[in-house]
């Protein structure tokens, strides 16, 4: 059985934890637990939101945050307590209580992290968790509203159509993406086109800096404020909230799903996209997303296969569009009942994956544990890829058996904004984004080392067709596997490998930002901005 570095780093650390525990987490976590009785808050006790081993319900609230069942096994880490912060004091004492006794804190927000980062660690840690901070205060009179970091995007778009029915955002199309990572990240979605990403819209935001402090975006200063749009909110300090443009949408929009076969032509279609997907007016974007499946045909039962899904939202009603794509992308062939009308806020429900219907309540819902497997990646296109290069990728997924891809258009507003604008870099130029998705329910190390190679081999073939110098990633879809750190001694070294490829040029400025506020690296993880080492 061959074990990936990521997988042999987790097992390595949980024997490291295990005896380091034996001796050092009692004391540490009982000093950590009676320094934080110093921020307890009359309305808000401190105790009421401090999760031990020992405590009954320790295991449910690890696990209701988790969204990768690749980070629940008996070999990844565990924190030795978790912080459900009620209130901000609670933020703030957490910091402190760590720093000042020895312990990393991981910040959970929403819990879909790709590599576990905000609720793993190989060093003693406390998992801090926003959960509760989810508030959401909508101000229509100036178009802007206040979002607590441990709301998901989903919550963000009900509260916004309880307002308004002409307002939305640009953010993720899964709902239950917590709002305080997807944020900081740069997070996209499908009006990225139209009005780019989550930090072109953020105008003020509140961190807690490894000193406790409460800072905004005044007090923080535009240095630390530009890293936080984009850089990882994690590095710096802890998000308490983000003040956001509200972004005008009409009243009806169109949304499609349309499958195509390679029977169909499908091959041919996704060729053309790339070409147009990127030059069509900013109102429209379109997704490709090519998956395996099973043929239906009765000659061809259980026989793999390709279908493309090209998947749409038009800020628009559904004559225009079909006006538009007649005449810029006739090759889709799209046709009036694939289409279908709806507002905006019911159009996320529609990019969720719910049935046409389904009531926008299920945007405040939230996953109690997880159920599956994941590893993703990201890529990012700037040519065309051959029509033969493209047959030859599907083969390759035919012969895996799982897996799909998302194509995710660039063009639009996306290309006017200067790629140090905020630390998110991947701007003009770029054609597409890919994420990669191998999804699976099986457990088993062997299953999990199985799948892991899949992607790998996918993600491999397509190296010729992607940027390259560095070859580019989305740091929100993040991967180990394009480096990681593993001490504070080789952080710096490490980051060299997994930096120019998130942030490419705006790498040298995270680190002087980092270097400025957190000197120390309190808050650090195996892909955190590393500070400059003190002989620089």
């Amino acid at each position: 059985m061959k074990l990936s570095s990521p997988t042999l780093l987790l097992i390595f650390s949980a024997l490291v934890l295990s005896v380091t525990c034996e001796t050092s987490s009692p004391r540490n976590v009982d000093d950590f637990i009676q320094c934080l009785s110093n921020y307890s808050h009359p309305s808000y006790p401190i105790f009421d939101a401090i999760y031990t081993p020992e405590n009954s319900s320790f295991q449910s609230v690890l696990l209701s945050y988790i969204r990768n069942k690749r980070f629940i096994t008996q070999f990844n880490p565990k924190p030795l307590a978790i912080v459900t912060a009620l209130h901000e004091s609670h933020v703030q004492g957490t910091v402190l209580c760590a720093k000042n006794h020895g312990l990393v804190i991981t910040i959970r927000s929403g819990g879909h992290d790709y590599e576990g980062l905000s609720y793993t660690s190989y060093l003693l840690f406390v998992i801090l968790d926003l959960f509760n901070l989810r508030s959401i205060n909508i101000n229509l009179a100036d178009e802007t509203a206040w979002v607590q970091a441990g709301a998901t995007v989903g919550e963000l778009y009900y509260r916004i159509a309880e307002k308004s029915k002409e307002h939305g955002f640009s953010a993720a199309a899964c709902p239950s993406v917590g709002t305080g990572g997807h944020f900081s990240g740069g997070g996209y979605g499908n009006m990225m086109r139209k009005y780019g990403l989550t930090v072109d819209n953020i105008i003020d935001a509140q961190i807690v800096n490894v000193d406790g402090t409460i800072l905004d975006r005044k007090s923080m200063g535009e240095d630390l404020f530009w890293a936080i749009r984009g850089g990882g909110g994690a590095s710096f300090g802890v998000i308490l909230s983000w003040k956001i443009k509200l972004l005008r949408v009409p009243p009806i929009v169109t949304v499609f799903h349309a499958n195509r076969t390679l029977e169909q032509g499908a091959t041919d279609i996704a060729y053309q996209w790339q070409h147009v997907g990127h030059k069509l007016p900013e109102d429209l974007f379109i997704r490709v997303m090519p998956q395996v499946f099973n043929a239906r045909q009765d000659s061809q039962e259980g026989k793999k296969t390709v279908v493309i899904a090209f998947i749409g939202l038009f800020l628009g009603q559904t004559q225009g569009l079909l006006s538009l794509l007649n005449e810029s992308f006739p090759q889709l062939g799209l046709q009036q009942n694939e289409c279908n009308e709806m507002s905006w806020v019911e159009s996320t429900v529609f990019w969720a994956g719910y049935p046409i219907g389904t009531s926008i309540n299920v945007l405040l819902e939230r996953p109690k544990q997880p159920v599956v497997y994941y590893k993703g990646r990201s890529d990012y296109v700037k040519e065309v890829i051959p029509k033969e290069a493209l047959e030859s990728i599907w083969k390759l997924m035919i012969k895996g058996g799982v897996g799909w891809m998302q194509w995710n258009p660039y063009g639009g507003r996306m290309q006017e904004i200067s790629e140090s604008e905020t630390p998110f870099p991947h701007r003009a130029g770029n054609l597409f984004l890919i994420q990669y998705g191998f999804l699976w329910t099986e457990d088993g190390v062997n299953i999990t080392e199985h799948n892991e190679d899949l992607s790998l081999a996918l993600y491999d073939a397509m190296t010729p067709y992607v940027s390259k110098s560095p070859r580019e990633a989305f740091f929100c879809y993040r991967d180990l596997d394009v480096g990681a750190a593993t001490t504070n001694f080789t952080a710096f070294q490490a980051a060299q490998e997994y930096g120019p490829r998130y942030f490419k040029g705006n790498f040298e400025r995270l680190i002087r930002v980092k270097t400025a506020v957190d000197p120390n690296n309190f808050f650090r993880n195996e892909q955190s901005i590393p500070t400059l080492p003190k002989y620089m």
